[in-house]
This record gives structure tokens, sequence and C-alpha cells, in this order.
């Protein structure tokens, strides 16, 4: 047993090592810093509408989105007691490495321009989405995989993730800011079939490794409030211009109200222990970031934002008492984190909000910020029910993407 944990360290090193040189030197031969100053570079196939945005507000989106990167999903992984603190650690090892690569296949698709991939502020908002979606695949296998798999599975989800992104967001111009589709959609399903990939007939033996002791309550509030503060600068940190950031982070915020008062009506009902709460109120947050993502920047109005928030916090509770019981029994999938009833379904009944939205955009409702959100339909290329088809074609798109790559990960 200890040749074999030393032979897992050195393993993880040596892997580490390739990983971080290879990565240094695609860095060098491709990677430049885009000059903020030079319009010059501005071509067709860079992504220059956020150069429109004054540089001090990008810097603090950055900084949002890092720190819900690193805290706000870091600290929901510290909650099985036989890992702990090392689940955190992981959880930063996968965010250093996932953001690297992000850049590098990110800025290959988007910005890759003369030879050369340039990057700004912008740029690292983008890796970071990416990686949140690698951390809610994690949490469908945590426990059940070691740090090599989970860097073998940040590499191939990484990739994925960014083709599957640039086919929705490019090739079929689909409209997902926040990532309903290619940030939660993705990361459960595509972690969800890993899982069933990896499932074992004797599970009953992983269960003491899946066990949650007293750590979680510390983490769980910290990692709730970061959910709480954060998430309207995450959904909103990808939008086009700034006529469409408030709609973006008030669409947010009342949906957010909403799901975590919908925990509240059936948490009394369904559990008599209150110290669950608060591990489902963070539950509520996250439900609500997945169905916000693709509506945010429409017009949902607040009574659209509170009602699809109060739909969103009612998801995770009936999920965690009815559904996942029947996904372990009878599809053998199992679910560490819970990440179908909070990213996965929560997550396609986004992308049902944002179709039916997009159905009933009109020129009158949004006026100069149609452009912004539904560019093609501003331009007549499309009209607003041949991007709805697109919007609602891009659910079973990312479905299927999530599932086939899953089972190659796996």
């Amino acid at each position: 047993m200890p040749e074999n944990s030393s032979n897992s360290r050195l393993q993880l090193s040596g892997l580490c090592f390739l990983l971080q040189i290879l990565t240094i030197i695609l860095f060098s031969a491709f990677v430049r810093y885009d000059p903020e100053s030079g319009s010059s570079l501005c071509s067709p196939q860079l992504n220059c509408s956020w150069r429109n945005q004054d540089l001090d507000s990008r810097q603090p989106r950055f900084r949002d989105v890092h720190l819900q990167a690193l805290l706000g999903f870091g600290l929901l992984v510290a909650f099985l007691s036989r890992y702990g603190l090392g689940s955190v650690a992981i959880s930063i090892l996968l965010v250093a490495f996932a953001i690297q690569w992000a850049v590098l296949i990110q800025g290959f698709l988007y910005s890759f321009w003369n030879g050369k991939i340039y990057v700004g502020a912008q740029s690292m908002v983008n890796a970071d989405f990416c990686t949140a979606a690698v951390l809610i695949s994690t949490g469908a296998v945590l426990g059940r995989v070691n740090p090599i798999q989970m860097l073998l599975l940040t590499l191939l989800g990484v990739t994925l993730f960014t083709l599957n992104e640039y086919i929705l967001l490019r090739l079929m111009g689909v409209s997902d800011s926040g990532g309903s589709l290619t940030i939660h959609t993705f990361g459960a399903y595509f972690g969800l079939t890993v899982s069933r990939i990896l499932h074992q007939l004797h599970v009953h033996k992983r269960k003491k490794q899946e066990d949650t002791g007293h750590q979680p309550d510390f983490f769980t509030v910290f990692g709730t409030i970061y959910l709480w503060i954060f998430w309207p600068s995450f959904t909103s940190a990808t939008a086009v211009d700034a006529k469409t950031e408030p709609w973006a982070l008030l669409n947010t915020y009342f949906s957010l109200a909403a799901s975590t008062m919908a925990t509240f009506v059936l948490l009394p009902v369904l559990h008599e222990e209150s110290s669950l709460w608060m591990v489902q109120i963070q539950d509520a947050a996250l439900a609500n970031a997945a169905v916000m993502g693709m509506a945010g920047e429409m017009m949902v109005t607040p009574f659209g934002a509170l009602t699809a928030g109060f739909l969103a916090g009612l998801i995770p509770p009936l999920g965690f008492r009815f559904l996942m019981p029947i996904l372990h029994s009878r599809l053998k999938t199992q679910d560490t984190c819970g990440v179908h009833n909070v990213h996965g379904l929560p997550g396609i009944l986004g992308g049902f909000l944002g179709t039916l939205l997009t159905a009933l955009a009109t020129a009158d409702a949004y006026g100069d910020r149609l452009e912004l959100v539904f560019p093609l339909v501003a331009q007549g290329s499309r009209t607003a029910s041949d991007q709805a088809f697109y919007q609602l074609c891009a659910l079973p798109t990312t479905l299927l993407f999530a599932m086939l790559g899953g089972c190659l990960t796996g």
C-alpha cells in the first residue's frame, strides 16, 4: 500500500511537470498580450466587441469571476470528511491548469490572428467560465477518482467545453452569455456520464469515502455567501455591452432571492434536520445561476425573474429527495455533489426559458439592445422564431456533446 501511494505521488508530480512544460512551450510560441490601444489588431477573426468597454470595468469582472471559481466553487467540494481541505487543494490545482489550457484552446478558436493568440482581461474571464464547467463536472465524480484522473478529466473537459461553446455561440449564433447550456448543462452531464462509465458493481464499498462529517457547515456557509455576492457578476461578466449588463445583474438578484424562498417552502416539509438547510440554500443559489445563465441579459422582467427563480429553487430539494435514489438504483449513476439537481436540470430549464424569451423578442421591447442580445435578428438575417429554433437546438447539441465526450473521458 505505501508503495502504491508513493507511485501515485510520483505520477502526479510527473504529470503536473509535463503539463506545465507543455503549456509554457505553447504560450511562448503563440500567446501574446493584446495591446489595448492597438486598434489595428481588431479583425474579423478577433472578438473585439469588448474593446468598447472601459478597462476599469473589465478588471472587476475578472476579479469577481475568478473569486467565484476559486472560492465559490472551491469551497463547495470541501464536504467529504475523508478528503476535506484536500478537495479544496485539488480544486485549486484544477483551476490553475484549466485556466492555462482554456486560454490556449479558446485562443486558437476565437482570437487566433496572424499566427498568434492575443489575450486580455476578457480572455481570463472566458477561461474562468470554462474552469467553472470543469469544476461542475468533477463534482459528479468527487471521491471516486484520484488527482491524476482529475487532471486528465480537466484536459479533455476544457477541450470539449470549448468546442461545444464554439459550435453554439459562433456557428449556431446562440445567445447564452451566462452559460445555462455551455457551462451548467454541459458540465453536469459531462461529469454524470463519466461517473456512469466509472460505475463499479460493489458501490457500497465506497460509501465510507463519500460520508460527510461536520466540516461542511463551516465551508458551506462561506461558499454560500460567496455565491450570493458574486453570482450576479458571474452571470453578467460576458455581457457584450454595458447596456445589457444591468438586466443580467437585476434578473440574477431577483431570481436568487426567489429561489432561496422556494427552498424554504420545501425544506420544512422534506427535512427535519435544520443543519441541512445551509446546504440547501447553497443549492438554490447554484440552481438560480443555471436558470438565469441564458435568459439573464434578455427581457425577463422582474416578474419573470422571480418566477424562474422560484421554479429553480424547487428543483434541488425535490431532486435530492425523489430523483437521486432513482439515478443510483436504476441508472447506476453516482453523483457525489448532486450536479444533476443543482446544475443539470436547472440548466435545461434555463435553456427552455431562453428559447421562450427569444421567440417573444421584438424590436419595440428591446430597442437598440436587440442588436446586442440578438444581432442576427436585428440585422434581419433571422426572425425571432428562427433564433428561438436555434436556441432550442442548442440543448440537444450540448447534451450529445457532453455525453459522447463523457463516454470518451470515462
